[in-house]
């Protein structure tokens, strides 16, 4: 696959955007960065601490991914950036307009089950609840594709392919 977009993978923690967000930079041949070394630190101390964060804190993130995936802009890239909420979307492409969204989406026990699985991550499975709770789906004027977590990482990478080939066209 070869793109020139900037794809952000995203969706509520433990849907594998750190999984998948790298299969699929190589899969389309570009960098991949992972959106959560764009957090500040006290964003990092108040999820390791289970407070939700808020759209004030979550602004200099947001933008700092933002300037990453503009400069990838006519390149291609992949970045990983939960982008719950249509304004967080909108301000990842008021700084890359032609970025496009590959929305992991799956049922909420199989998500926090993977949550509860992996290891070393700050985010607590006690967070999940709220992340659904500010999640807004892609909306139709979006450009972007929903994509099942369901199956293996080559599975699901395998889906997004497809899925965003599909959208090119």
């Amino acid at each position: 696959m070869s793109t020139p977009h900037v794809v952000v993978v995203m969706g509520v923690a433990g849907t594998g955007k750190t999984t998948i967000g790298p299969l699929l930079a190589e899969a389309m041949g570009v960098p991949y960065a992972e959106g959560d070394d764009f957090h500040p630190a006290d964003n990092i101390a108040k999820m390791t601490a289970g407070v939700p964060l808020d759209d004030a804190d979550r602004e200099p993130w947001l933008d700092a991914i933002g300037q990453w995936a503009h400069g990838r802009a006519g390149l291609g890239g992949v970045v990983s950036s939960s982008a719950l909420k249509r304004k967080y979307r909108d301000r990842l492409r008021a700084a890359a307009p032609d970025a496009v969204f590959l929305h992991l989406t799956g049922d909420r026990a199989l998500i926090e089950q993977r949550m509860a699985e992996r290891k070393g991550h700050f985010m607590p499975t006690t967070l999940l609840d709220s992340q659904f709770a500010t999640l807004q789906p892609l909306q139709e004027d979006e450009p972007g594709v929903p994509v099942d977590v369901s199956g293996s990482p080559e599975e699901i990478t395998e889906r997004a392919v497809a899925a965003l080939r599909r959208l090119e066209n």
